[in-house]
Parts: C-alpha cells; structure tokens; sequence
C-alpha cells in the first residue's frame, strides 16, 4: 500500500469536506459546517474509535452526558459504544478520523455524488 501525502488544500472534495486519507486502518476527513448545520444527535458506535481535532471556529461535544465547548485545538477521542454528538458553536472545520475505516467517507461520497 502507499502512504498518502496531499499539499495543503488537496484532496477528494465532498460539499465542504476534505477527504485526506481512506486506508483499512483508518479514514480521515476534514468537515466543515457553518452555523445552521443541525449538528449529530448523540449516539454510540461499536464498531470504531471516533475522534476529532477542531482546526477552526468552535464545536460543541456531547460527552458524558453534557455538552462542552472546544475551540482551535482541542481534541476529542470517543471509544467504542461511548455515547457522543457534535454541533457547530461558530463557522467549525474539524479533522475527523474513524479507526478502524467504517465506510463513513464511502456514504458521504454517495450523499454528495447522487442526483440532486
């Protein structure tokens, strides 16, 4: 397999997400939403490790049962059958891996790729 190397702002575009990598290990993406993004209800996954970075603007996390605020740095790792949800504070872009990959991007490339 080769490694994957993009320069900045390279990458498969979908909406206004940037795809960075989709190996079996692990997929990353990096999401952006703007304000009226209705954000992730919470919910639980038993199959991977969610994480995220936030590059820009301000997130909210839903963690252990309360949500909480993340600006430019801060990060979020939720284990396996952890319940947890995301929503935009501001105008965010997060960097957002799954691992193992789940097929998250491969379902996002069909929502942006599919007849409108």
């Amino acid at each position: 397999m080769d490694p994957v190397a993009l320069p900045p702002d390279e990458g498969e575009q979908l909406g206004n997400h940037r795809v960075l990598a989709e190996l079996p290990e692990y997929e990353t993406i990096v999401l952006s939403y703007d304000t009226d993004f209705e954000g992730v209800d919470p919910h639980t996954h038993d199959d991977h490790v969610d994480s995220f970075l936030v590059l820009e603007g301000e997130v909210e996390f839903f963690l252990e049962g309360e949500w909480r605020r993340y600006g430019p740095g801060g990060f979020v790792a939720v284990p396996r059958n952890v319940v947890h949800g995301f929503r935009p504070a501001t105008r965010m872009r997060v960097l957002n891996i799954h691992a193992p990959n789940v097929g998250f991007i491969a379902r996002l490339r069909e929502r942006y790729q599919a007849p409108r």
